[in-house]
């Protein structure tokens, strides 16, 4: 009997008609046998070389066709690729192919998408079997009692994907898991497959898919900003250490809050290298802060108002960027349909407004952290997970901290909030927006803080150095598009500090 085996690019046309020849060989012939297997366009060359490596082939293209001396997944005997087979099927079968090109990229077409729908449902299949776990650090907090119910409802990972919630605290807090624990299941949550707490370090995220990194629920007195600032090391160093021997090769980790945020993500890409890239930080919860400011204003709601950018350190010296913003259904003189927008800064006229009084009312909200309470926190968090999973809107900017490659000037090494979008499960920086150059003051302004913060947690500069300006308003040319807030917030125990432009940027 002949056994052949069938590979190929899904959307590979010559794959389609080696295919249709193969079938009608199996049709009419009895000892004829074929296995058929595709592959996705993205991993097809990957796939080809890993499988020519193991059977010390060489070819490189689509389709690759081989015939097995022993039952599938045996030795195989190269035949080649679909000139090959044809050429095989008309000297011992006396079989050829009359397909036409047209019919050709038809059927090509219609296998990639029976391959995407069969990959969907191979993923279902597997999400059924093994839930998405996802872990909570700091479950006693607020934060977390507001994000249980969206993680559970589908809409952040998807209708068809089960999860198994895992809350992680100290000891201390044990009581209060099992009364989110009681609260959760009464939710009857169709996708929770499971909830469990963890106050074993050694047991933190196992097998976690996405860990969520909250804000730290202590009572500890801080008398310094240095002491404040050290005291996130040795929690990031043992939740870096974790992640790296407990977590899924593939887990996603997103840390959220209103207390160092930027300086938590730095240090846990530190001490978690092998995950690196896949470590964000959330700056929804800020721009969310500045688009209600801007619709108060304008009266309407938040919700219209789009494009809205925070450069900078998160929960400290950030800018809100105003110069892409766009207000949408509108209600004025001018109305257009659902997709018709309209530039923020073309419709309030009161320019002192913008450059004092919604300057001042985001400073003091960074400042105190007040209204950044614990239902926008988990929403932001909730939000920026859905983006990574499904995307973010087409056409729409989203605010995140990343770590910095050198993008719009931007020191290399901290972890820096900039303009992305979310497709494909990650995020692509948006280096090609127009318009959006940042001079080097303003830039020296935004980094100092989170330069600073990284060497003192890591012990290499020996205390902050804040200090007042006595200029807080923008340059002439800048005061239209920028929106300044440089009031560093920490905890209730900590000291509020305004920073100051620095002469120079401490190098990293």
């Amino acid at each position: 009997m002949a056994k052949f085996v069938l590979a190929g690019r899904a959307d590979c046309p010559y794959y389609a008609k080696a295919e249709l020849l193969a079938d009608y060989l199996q049709k009419n012939l009895p000892d004829f046998r074929v296995h058929k297997i595709t592959q996705h366009p993205h991993v097809w060359e990957e796939w080809l070389k890993d499988l020519c490596e193991k059977n010390k082939w060489s070819h490189k293209k689509s389709p690759i066709i081989w015939r097995e001396l022993l039952d599938r997944g045996g030795e195989g005997l190269l035949l080649g690729g679909y000139n090959e087979f044809l050429e095989y099927a008309q000297l011992y079968y006396g079989v050829t192919s009359s397909m036409t090109t047209e019919l050709m990229k038809i059927i090509a077409q219609e296998n990639l998408e029976t391959h995407i729908e069969k990959e969907l449902e191979e993923e279902t299949k597997k999400d059924l079997i093994h839930p998405l776990q996802v872990w909570i650090t700091s479950a006693s907090v607020p934060a977390c009692y507001n994000l249980i119910p969206i993680l559970t409802s589908g809409e952040v990972f998807g209708m068809h994907t089960e999860i198994s919630l895992n809350l992680f605290d100290n000891k201390q807090a044990e009581e209060n898991l099992h009364v989110i624990v009681t609260e959760t299941r009464d939710l009857v949550a169709p996708l929770l497959r499971s909830i469990s707490i963890c106050t074993r370090v050694e047991d933190a995220f196992l097998q976690a898919h996405v860990i969520i990194i909250l804000d730290e629920n202590t009572d500890q007195e801080v008398y310094t900003l240095e002491d404040c600032i050290r005291s996130r090391l040795p929690l990031c160093r043992l939740y870096g250490y974790l992640i790296e021997k407990n977590a899924h090769d593939s887990v996603r980790v997103i840390v959220g809050g209103k207390t160092f945020v930027n300086l938590k993500t730095i240090l846990l890409m530190r001490y978690a290298p092998n995950v690196a890239h896949n470590i964000i930080a959330v700056a929804l919860g800020v721009e969310g802060q500045a688009r209600a400011a801007l619709a108060r204003k304008l009266r309407t709601t938040s919700s219209c108002i789009k494009n809205v950018i925070v450069w900078g350190n998160i929960s400290g010296n950030n800018y809100i960027d105003l110069r892409k913003a766009k207000v949408y259904r509108y209600e004025s003189a001018i109305w257009g349909p659902p997709n018709y927008s309209r530039p923020v800064l073309s419709l309030i006229f009161d320019s002192d407004w913008v450059n004092r009084q919604y300057v001042e009312t985001l400073k003091k909200l960074t400042a105190t952290g007040k209204q950044f309470g614990a239902i926008l926190s988990a929403h932001s968090i909730a939000t920026t997970l859905k983006y990574w999973y499904h995307g973010s809107p087409p056409g729409e900017i989203v605010s995140l901290g990343v770590l910095s490659e050198g993008q719009f000037g931007i020191p290399e090494g901290i972890v820096f909030s900039m303009p992305v979008k979310f497709e494909n499960g990650t995020w692509v920086v948006l280096t090609d927006l127009k318009d959006i150059e940042i001079s080097e003051q303003i830039m020296t302004r935004m980094t100092s803080d989170l330069i600073q913060e990284k060497l003192v947690a890591l012990g290499d500069l020996i205390s902050f150095q804040p200090y007042q300006s006595g200029h807080q308003s923008l340059q002439p040319n800048e005061e239209k598009n920028l929106v300044m807030s440089d009031t560093k917030s920490i905890e209730s125990h900590t000291i509020s500090v305004v920073l100051m432009v620095m002469t120079h940027v401490v190098g990293s």
